[in-house]
């Protein structure tokens, strides 16, 4: 009988430890995905506003922006924001990430 429990927790442990691969693959396929898109949008954010006067002007509040994790929103800024999206109304970017293709223009 002690051979039978030995066995099925050597069956268990495997099936568990399996689970626990697979669910960590997933889990660093999702994260890399979203860091790859975060990425490519701040490149394309980067390159097209690059000569932007408004956008330009907003560096300073999307560093204070950044730094504050959101929390302070400056009018250069917040105008900035208004302006990317309407010019670039396809895009679908976070301010955050609008924030830091800012700074790395």
């Amino acid at each position: 009988m002690s051979r039978l429990r030995l066995l099925t927790a050597a069956a268990f442990l495997i099936a568990t430890t399996g689970a626990q691969a697979s669910s960590f693959v997933v889990t660093t396929d999702t994260l890399v995905r979203a860091l790859d898109a975060s990425s490519n949008a701040t490149s394309k954010i980067s390159s097209s506003f690059h000569d932007d006067k408004i956008v330009l002007a907003a560096r300073d509040d999307a560093a204070s922006f950044v730094a504050s994790n959101g929390d302070i929103r400056g009018v250069h800024l917040e105008g900035a924001f208004q302006h990317i999206r309407e010019v670039s109304p396809g895009l679908s970017a976070t301010d955050a990430q609008l924030a830091q293709a800012i700074l790395a223009i």
